[in-house]
């Protein structure tokens, strides 16, 4: 996939800082360093090696487009693992983990945290 997203599509919708939202979800994303994980019941009732094969796809997941990235924000996406279909989402909360955050781009005040579970469990 392409994932030059102003190029693909409209970008008129987007955040005027889609792009560092974007930069700090793909650091969180590929390293696992500037949020928290969580994995749900059901990813960890899978065991730990598939458990582990799935963060591998997380991590290296690249395969956004419009209806996974419709703000370009790399906040979301899925892709099949054998039978089941896997989602991620990062989401932006204050610094106590209680509210939205108020500037996702401004990691002074953003906790992100993404979580990795089954599309059952959604």
């Amino acid at each position: 996939m392409n994932n030059n997203v102003a190029a693909d599509y409209d970008d008129s919708c987007f955040s005027q800082n889609w792009k560092k939202i974007a930069e700090l979800n793909d650091n969180l994303r590929k390293t696992f360093s500037g949020g928290y994980v969580m994995t749900s019941n059901g990813i960890v009732a899978l065991g730990p090696k598939r458990k582990w094969e799935i963060i591998k796809k997380v991590k290296e997941f690249n395969d956004f487009d419009f209806k996974n990235n419709p703000y370009g924000e790399r906040d979301f996406g899925a892709f099949a693992d054998g039978n089941e279909q896997i989602f991620w989402k990062i989401d932006y909360y204050d610094k106590n983990l209680e509210f939205a955050s108020e500037d996702p781009s401004n990691p002074e005040i953003t906790n992100r945290v993404l979580t990795i579970y089954l599309a059952s469990e959604h």
